[in-house]
């Protein structure tokens, strides 16, 4: 089992930027496949980004490709989430999750751990 802590959200003005953090317990953290995903008000929670084990292959959801970079450092069992030019719509709770199976893709029932969650809010 592992424990995800994620950490970075804050208030910024649009076309700012942010740095998310994820910190992982437990010995095992190079083999999970690794995703962040964001939830606004009254809106479901969606995928954002998601990174491979070894950090080689990354994916991304369209609104965010081009803005956002996601990395990770297995030897900090840490994932990033590197936000740039922030938009109002950006504004959620993000959550980083992780996938023994390896995968990194959008499906949110392919994630078996969560995070407890960080609020980012974009100004216009």
């Amino acid at each position: 089992q592992v424990q995800l802590v994620e950490s970075g959200g804050g208030l910024v003005q649009a076309g700012g930027s942010l740095r998310l953090s994820c910190a992982a317990s437990g010995r095992t953290f190079s083999s999970y496949g690794m995703g962040w995903f964001r939830q606004a008000p009254g809106k479901e929670r969606e995928f954002v980004a998601g990174v491979s084990r070894s950090g080689s292959m990354t994916y991304y959801v369209d609104s965010v490709k081009g803005r956002f970079t996601i990395s990770r450092d297995n030897a900090k069992n840490t994932v990033y989430l590197q936000m740039n030019s922030l938009k109002p719509e950006d504004t959620a709770v993000y959550y980083c999750a992780a996938d023994p199976r390896g995968a990194f893709g959008g499906r949110r029932d392919a994630y078996d751990y969560w995070g407890q969650g960080t609020q980012v809010t974009v100004s216009s």
